[in-house]
């Protein structure tokens, strides 16, 4: 079975955007506190980066899951 190239795209950007997500959310995390000068700046931007890939990555997913079924639709 062959598996189609923009499925395996989505699901990759999907997975990767939650993972860097994840680490973003752990560095948030673990600052000490917002007395203590750390710069939480870059994750949050980055956390907004990954959420947007993640959205992106979906849109994909969709839209080709509509035109696989309008290609079997037209084959039925």
């Amino acid at each position: 079975m062959t598996t189609i190239p923009a499925y395996q795209s989505a699901l990759s950007g999907i997975s990767s955007g939650l993972q860097s997500l994840n680490k973003n959310a752990a560095t948030i995390a673990s600052a000490d506190s917002m007395e203590s000068g750390s710069d939480i700046t870059t994750p949050l931007v980055n956390m907004i980066s990954n959420k947007q890939q993640v959205q992106a990555s979906v849109k994909v997913l969709e839209t080709s899951n509509d035109m696989l079924g309008s290609i079997l639709d037209l084959k039925v």
